[in-house]
């Protein structure tokens, strides 16, 4: 099959599990077909899965990371190369990037997640969590499912889950949950996003794992402020990391703005 025909042949395949949805007309446009099938992918509730699905979804997947292109965590610079004049005690293992964290390859990469842990349900939303389980595959929404109805309850702020990474160049994922910040940021909810950061990087430690990439947790959907976000995650990293087996640490930031503020800590 052609890239074209895996999309159209998976999307089929996703109106049959809904009847609903064969109201649903597939449009001529490919972007607009793909971004259909994403779509579908995103509010599909976790359940069995044929192997064939698998197979193609897997295949249209790793094609288009293809098409991106992968970067190796370990070929990244770490701040000492870029930042001589830094304070950071643990600046020979700790790497500022900015880039799509979906295609980085590390041993694990964390996604900030909401409580009930089974990835983003809104239809292409432009969240990491969105983000994280379209490019994995429908398999990470069922291995996470599976973690939660054997906890029995929704993960609390500041822990932490991992799961395999499936399609994503990443083996694993790391999920955990921040604060939502209201008017103004507790003391609580400072000690709440440090709690993400130690949660996910002790999990990585205990699962044998030498390196982990961190996106801007909190910042985004759950308004943490990025500046007051990002000393806190560059100071409980640092501190970690002094008593920590870990080899790297990747800050991951997409947009300019959480660059340039992470850039201003580490001069």
């Amino acid at each position: 099959m052609t890239r074209s025909e895996k999309v159209s042949w998976l999307i089929r395949e996703l109106k049959k599990e809904n009847p609903g949805y064969e109201v649903i007309r597939e449009p001529m446009n490919e972007t607009e077909k793909r971004r259909l099938l994403r779509s579908l992918m995103n509010v599909r509730w976790p359940g069995r899965v044929s192997p064939e699905f698998l197979r193609v979804q897997d295949e249209l997947l790793r094609e288009e990371l293809e098409e991106k292109g992968v970067t190796d965590g370990e070929a990244l610079p770490v701040i000492r190369e870029q930042y001589p004049c830094t304070a950071i005690k643990n600046d020979d293992r700790i790497v500022l990037w900015r880039g799509d964290i979906t295609t980085l390859a590390v041993d694990a990469i964390v996604n900030a997640a909401n409580s009930q842990m089974l990835g983003c349900f809104v239809p292409c939303h432009g969240c990491i969590d969105n983000a994280i389980h379209s490019a994995a595959g429908v398999q990470l929404r069922n291995e996470c499912a599976q973690l939660m109805e054997a906890q029995g309850h929704e993960e609390p702020v500041g822990k932490a889950k991992i799961t395999g990474g499936y399609n994503l160049p990443a083996r694993h994922v790391i999920h955990t949950v921040g604060p939502v910040v209201g008017v103004q940021v507790t003391e609580k909810q400072k000690e709440e996003l440090a709690s993400c950061y130690r949660s996910c990087l002790k999990l990585a430690e205990k699962s044998g794992l030498k390196s982990v990439a961190f996106c801007c947790i909190s910042t985004g959907e759950f308004h943490f402020p990025g500046k007051l976000a990002a000393r806190i995650a560059v100071e409980t990293i640092d501190r970690y990391l002094s008593g920590s087996r870990l080899e790297r640490v990747v800050i991951d930031v997409f947009k300019e703005e959480d660059l340039h503020i992470y850039q201003k800590i580490f001069r």
